[in-house]
């Protein structure tokens, strides 16, 4: 991280002449934990209790999966609530989210908000991250819409509560985006959760107010925070339903200004890329969305998907568009070609096929929910699963399905390998299924040992070789089956794996990522061996769900914190580092080891040519 010289806050003597209101916070409600629907209707019963509680703030983290069945209980028992209440999501509603983040917009109507109230102006906004394990980001379009609503002020010296999820920190990969916004207004705090307990932060001298969860842990119930404004102050207070109110933190409500006191602060680091100047971006596009995807290369064209649910072909050689193709909802399916028939799945329920030339619709599938699986072709023949919980497999040239596997009891949105008359894929139901890829009939599905939908071994990419399939999992474990069995070859926790993976070009050799600075080789075989080479990266912890890709002896792999390592694949040497983002980097797609085509949470996608 580098540190710039930024504004400090200074406080003046000015308050505000506004009457007393009190308004209630929920965070962390977590429905599909074990106690936690209880402690929801406990919470909200009584509020509802309170004459004098004039509205609720929900902070994120409504559910654990962000399943619809999920956020359908919390909102009919939200909807209890007899005064208003205002909801933004958080990670867990976000990250394993069946309907690709979609189903929240759909039953709450947005998930963002703005009101006022006395005075005061509220402000909500979520920082995801959406559909892939990493760090926090604030996404292009909620950034457009932030400036939209400041920008339309009337009067910057409105005070302001920002509510959010994370802190603003380094937890959020952009997080100085929104700070360095907020410290142009008159913002009174933020308001967020995440860390289940009672915190008191300065983010770069605006005052955070962490609330607690509304479960109620190894308590014996649930509480939430009672916030009251009196005149110039602001009284947070911790109440347990039917048993007490503890008063715990208060703030003064005071015109706030930025003026130039000089500070160091700590900014994302780019002087690496001063280190490899032979890395060079060749050219770059903005999308201005979320892009949850990796590209695919068709001839002389880059396409990829975004979160507005467009599909854009641009040209190799500066980034043009040759064409756009718009489906119905955000896209997170990284796409597959064959010849000239492209086809990739979207949150709009429905799987497309297109003329990856113009961009024409051939066909399209519609399903019963989104369709976040990426999908292979072999042999024209398209395979694909999707969040109906169903595998399907489809003849390219007509659209027609060829057979369905509709036993799976979770989603699916990994891309899955095809190993000689198998195919193999993970889904977040636990388990790990090998299908004939012919009839799609069950052959075998593998669970770990470590039981918990979280820990579902459904986002890495397998690799397989010699009869083996590889693949790590959420529950940091590394593993090898049998491909003809399904029987588990060896499973180790040794190296604190997490998702993500790769192979070599010739198959016989395994790259992993730790979850701490190392990057490492294995011998792609039955047997556990000892490693090839182990290289201390110094990329930190990293959670990424981005895959490890080789081509032409260099190994790629893109840390959360937006840094791309190129890897000599033999000893593990550094060829090179470039830092293309603050945040999460998609798993690229090489053209050689030369050119390199990445896509980012940021919007971005980018050529990244090497001169040596």
């Amino acid at each position: 991280m580098k540190k710039n010289l930024v504004f400090i806050l200074l406080i003046s003597s000015i308050t505000f002449s506004q009457s007393s209101f009190r308004f209630a916070v929920l965070s962390d409600i977590h429905i599909g934990y074990p106690t936690a629907e209880e402690d929801l209707r406990i919470s909200v019963n009584d509020i509802n209790s309170f004459n004098d509680i004039d509205f609720t703030i929900i902070s994120g983290d409504i559910t654990a999966i962000g399943s619809l069945e999920e956020l359908s209980l919390a909102k009919s028992i939200l909807d209890e609530l007899e005064k208003p209440y205002y909801i933004i999501p958080g990670n867990h509603d976000c990250k394993w989210s069946e309907s690709g983040s979609t189903d929240f917009r759909k039953l709450w109507g947005n998930d963002r908000f703005i009101f006022e109230y006395g005075k005061y102006l509220f402000i909500g906004l979520h920082q995801g991250p959406r559909m892939r394990m990493a760090d926090g980001f604030w996404a292009p379009e909620d950034m457009r819409w932030l400036d939209s609503v400041l920008a339309a002020l009337p009067d910057s010296n409105q005070p302001l509560f920002f509510v959010t999820h994370y802190p603003l920190d380094e937890g959020i990969a952009n997080w100085y985006e929104v700070l360095d916004r907020l410290k142009n207004f008159n913002t009174q705090l933020t308001l967020l959760g995440h860390g289940h307990r009672n915190r008191i932060y300065d983010f770069e001298s605006i005052p955070g107010i962490m609330c607690r969860t509304n479960l109620r842990g190894s308590e014996d119930s649930g509480g939430y925070t009672i916030a009251e404004i009196k005149t110039d102050t602001i009284f947070f207070f911790e109440h347990i339903p039917d048993k007490q109110t503890i008063f715990w933190h208060q703030l003064p409500l005071v015109q706030r200004n930025y003026e130039a006191f000089v500070q160091e602060l700590v900014r994302p680091d780019y002087s690496v890329n001063e280190l490899y100047p032979e890395v060079k971006e060749l050219w770059s596009f903005n999308t201005g969305f979320t892009i949850g995807s990796s590209a695919a290369i068709y001839k002389n064209s880059v396409i990829c998907g975004d979160a507005s649910g467009k599909v854009y072909s641009l040209s190799i050689d500066n980034g043009d568009i040759n064409w756009t193709f718009q489906t119905g909802g955000p896209i997170y399916s990284t796409p597959d070609i064959s010849n000239d028939q492209l086809v990739l799945g979207s949150s709009d329920s429905s799987i497309y096929c297109l003329d990856a030339d113009d961009g024409s619709l051939l066909w399209k599938y519609k399903t019963y929910a989104a369709v976040l699986g990426c999908p292979i072709i072999k042999d024209e023949i398209v395979y694909i699963g999707g969040s109906d919980r169903t595998f399907r497999a489809f003849n390219i040239n007509f659209g027609n399905v060829l057979w369905e596997f509709n036993d799976l009891n979770g989603f699916v949105e990994t891309k899955p390998v095809i190993y000689d008359d198998k195919i193999l894929f993970g889904a977040w139901d636990e388990n790990f299924y090998c299908l004939d890829k012919k009839s799609g009939e069950l052959i075998w599905k593998w669970k770990g040992d470590r039981r918990g939908v979280l820990y579902s071994p459904a986002v890495c990419w397998p690799v397989t070789n010699d009869d083996v399939v590889f693949f790590a999992a959420p529950d940091r474990t590394l593993n090898a089956l049998d491909i003809n069995s399904g029987k588990t070859l060896w499973r180790t926790g040794e190296f604190e794996v997490r998702e993500t993976i790769g192979i070599s070009e010739d198959k016989k050799t395994l790259f992993i990522r730790t979850m701490n600075d190392t990057l490492l080789a294995l011998p792609a075989s039955r047997e556990l061996e000892k490693n090839l080479w182990l290289k201390d990266a110094g990329f930190g912890y990293d959670i990424s769900s981005a895959q490890i890709v080789e081509i032409d002896g260099n190994v790629l792999y893109p840390a959360k914190t937006g840094e791309l390592y190129a890897l000599k694949s033999e000893t593990g040497e550094i060829l090179w580092i470039h830092k293309l983002s603050s945040g999460y980097i998609n798993t690229v797609t090489p053209l050689s080891s030369k050119k390199i085509v990445t896509t980012g949470f940021d919007g971005m996608i980018k050529l990244i040519g090497i001169e040596k």
